[in-house]
């Protein structure tokens, strides 16, 4: 378990930044120990789980036998009242008032909204002929708009992304809160945050109070839900300042990374790229001039939600996550003690050949036939998969359409290395060339 208290995670973190942690934490460990072993991260004695069978044992038994556990300076940061942090009755209201803003019908009223969103940031961004983008850092920007205007109805303004960005910097720091630190800044960073969406959700709160409208269907369809919920008195302010917050960091960070990994992988495998430029010129000749995309269009996007599929895959956008034991647990013949932490990664499924043959290979077909339960989780399982996922699909899908429908671009580092902190990112920010396709 390695040194006094601080155990293996020196060796961890060097593997994380690298983007090597299957690689060089977890695989060498696993054909040393086996698919469960122990080791002590971050204070905490830890047993690190492999497979769907271990995915779906521990992801399904949330709020039985474990607990989501984050970092102390993650829920501080995140927030105590957010649903990451909520158990129970609590985290099935919350994330109820998400999903039903993210159902058929919200989804629906979406697509109009986010097609706009990537149509505005195109022409500020990618026109004006030929010329290189950082592709990755561009992508986030439109992440954060869609999930702040479309998604909140919350209007961006200058520095609000950087705003944001200063806090991730310390989701992961040790949170010592001195002057000039990781943490320190991340703080302050989020009260500058907390004071914004306190005046917005008051506002907000004072609108709808007054015109006495609490369906949520208009614009902003999440924040709208949210205070109608802390209207009836089902949630309190500071419970809906923290699950925005949360989501803002959920739907723009992780989204940005899988759009540009998609994005990567298609120029590395130009057979697949004709593929899809295929699927959305077919979908364009359905269209008239200027006619935006529908919901219904999205679902005929198949084999490019295959490709996305396969990069996430190959590079999901987080690596895992913690949970704790609430109960002495019996699992594949070894007792995990009671307030002892167990770590799930998805390099555990998605590299493995037994779910994924030839699995270092980018094969979007293998997802033409059923995967195994819990042996894909970029978005996690059980009571805590990502509430977002369809927000994410959708962002991923359109985006990816006006870029082949309306651009010719190519990698300018093509093997760009891909580093960790905390979340995976390309290094140099994905710089790509691109020129506007002739009529």
């Amino acid at each position: 378990m390695g040194f006094p208290w601080i155990g293996e995670t020196i060796d961890f973190y060097k593997a994380q930044k690298k983007n090597r942690l299957y690689e060089d934490f977890i695989q060498a460990r696993i054909q040393k120990h086996g698919q469960t072993f122990k080791t002590r991260l971050m204070g905490y004695p830890t047993v690190v789980v492999n497979g769907a069978e271990a995915n779906k044992f521990f992801l399904s038994n949330e709020f039985k036998l474990v607990v989501s556990s984050w970092p102390s300076s993650s829920v501080q940061l995140m927030g105590e009242n957010s649903i990451m942090e909520k158990q129970g009755e609590a985290h099935r209201c919350l994330r109820g008032i998400v999903a039903t803003s993210l159902s058929s019908t919200g989804l629906e009223n979406l697509v109009p909204r986010i097609c706009s969103t990537v149509e505005n940031h195109l022409e500020k961004h990618w026109n004006r002929g030929e010329k290189v983008i950082l592709l990755y850092s561009l992508t986030k920007v439109l992440t954060f708009t869609i999930v702040l205007e479309c998604l909140l109805g919350i209007e961006v303004k200058d520095g609000m992304l950087e705003v944001f960005e200063r806090v991730l910097e310390g989701v992961f720091a040790a949170p010592i809160n001195f002057p000039g630190s990781k943490f320190s800044r991340a703080k302050n960073a989020r009260k500058e945050i907390e004071n914004m969406l306190v005046d917005i959700t008051r506002e907000k709160r004072k609108e709808m109070e007054k015109m006495e409208q609490e369906n949520g269907e208009g614009e902003g369809i999440l924040l709208s839900r949210l205070v109608a919920a802390l209207i009836r008195g089902e949630i309190s302010e500071v419970e809906v300042l923290d699950n925005v917050v949360l989501l803002v960091f959920a739907a723009h960070d992780t989204t940005s990374f899988a759009i540009a990994m998609t994005l990567r992988m298609l120029a590395h495998h130009p057979n697949c790229y004709s593929i899809l430029l295929k699927e959305h010129n077919d979908i364009m000749r359905g269209k008239r001039p200027k006619e935006t995309l529908t919901f219904e269009d999205t679902k005929m996007m198949n084999y490019t939600w295959q490709v996305a599929r396969e990069s996430m895959r190959l590079f999901p956008p987080i690596f895992g996550s913690f949970r704790k034991a609430i109960h002495d647990i019996e699992y594949n013949g070894y007792t995990i003690p009671r307030g002892w932490k167990v770590l799930w990664t998805a390099y555990g499924t998605h590299y493995d050949p037994k779910y994924f043959e030839d699995p270092l290979s980018f094969n979007p077909s293998r997802f033409e036939d059923p995967i195994q339960p819990y042996a894909f989780v970029p978005f996690g399982g059980g009571p805590r998969l990502c509430a977002g996922y369809q927000l994410a699909k959708l962002n991923i899908l359109i985006f990816i359409h006006y870029v082949v429908t309306r651009y010719d671009w190519s990698l300018v580092s093509p093997d760009e290395p891909i580093t960790m902190d905390p979340l995976p990112f390309p290094s140099l920010g994905m710089p790509i060339r691109i020129s506007p396709k002739l009529p």
